[in-house]
């Protein structure tokens, strides 16, 4: 375990271990009282989105690492960086994966939503959207569909571009929304090769769509996961616990959400036997993911 990697834990969990629970919790908000001093009135918040806290009391606040380093200090026992993580690995030994809140600008509806339809991509916005993004329309639709969505709240019905994800729910985007209708899940997308030796992890279907296009449109020779969040980190690795590959490349974003989510997946992988672990990142930077460069590549 490493700093980069401590600072997934959320840190709701490691106040847990302390055998503090929330006192109030407002959406991304949870107030506790103070693991530092007495007090009746709850004071210390930690935000879950962005996984810092705050002990209004003290004024002082920091990352999950610094909470456990504090509350080492404040016991009296050694609190260096070494023994933070020690403490932390005793606390979570095995893979522990942590769910990862990824702050998308995008706007992903969160209304109430129902399956309306699905059928082979004909909406010509749809396929302007498609070739917006780099994507054929050979590519796209051999791995997605044109699906009608109904918001319940408001009655309207939209299309949009979906691929079925693990609990036959639908994961979809088009010009202006992203989100999910049915349950959430993860897409798992068998190679070409009959127990292949590798599997390829992408957090969205565009830049899994995005390498297609770039092999010319052929399948994969190896296996792939499409996150479709980052919250589904703990999901995917159970298609990979135990399994046998030997290698694994992450086409994760590079900003802060995606280089958090691959010391995650690397913290993983090194409790697989002889899985070598291989990140992509470079193969796309400086742009934040495989489709913006993809993008950039054909001058869109």
């Amino acid at each position: 375990m490493n700093i980069e990697f401590a600072n997934t834990i959320p840190i709701s969990e490691i106040l847990a271990k302390l055998g503090l629970h929330p006192a109030k919790r407002q959406e991304n908000d949870l107030w506790y009282l103070s693991p530092f001093r007495n007090e009746k009135t709850a004071s210390f918040h930690v935000n879950i989105s962005k996984n810092v806290w705050y002990d209004h009391g003290e004024g002082i606040g920091g990352d999950a690492f610094g909470l456990v380093c504090m509350h080492l200090e404040r016991s009296g026992v050694q609190s260096a960086p070494a023994n933070a993580l020690r403490w932390l690995h005793n606390m979570f030994q095995g893979p522990h994966i942590p769910v990862l809140q990824y702050d998308d600008r995008r706007k992903e509806t969160t209304s109430k939503t129902v399956l309306k339809g699905v059928k082979p991509i004909k909406h010509p916005s749809l396929i302007h959207y498609l070739a917006g993004r780099g994507i054929p329309l050979s590519v796209a639709k051999t791995y997605l569909q044109e699906i009608r969505v109904e918001n319940t709240k408001t009655n309207k019905v939209f299309f949009a571009l979906g691929i079925k994800n693990e609990e036959r729910g639908y994961e979809y985007r088009n010009l202006y929304f992203k989100g999910c209708v049915g349950k959430k899940s993860v897409t798992f997308i068998r190679g070409e090769i009959p127990k292949p030796p590798a599997i390829h992890i992408f957090e969205g279907f565009m830049d899994f769509l995005s390498v297609i296009t770039q092999h010319e449109g052929k399948r994969l020779k190896h296996d792939a996961i499409i996150l479709n969040s980052l919250s589904q980190i703990k999901e995917a690795v159970a298609y990979i616990k135990g399994y046998g590959y030997e290698r694994a490349y992450t086409w994760l974003d590079n900003d802060e959400a995606g280089k958090k989510a691959t010391a995650a997946f690397a913290e993983f992988f090194k409790t697989e036997d002889n899985l070598i672990h291989q990140p992509m990142n470079q193969n796309y930077a400086p742009y934040k993911d495989v489709n913006a460069a993809h993008m950039a590549k054909l001058g869109l």
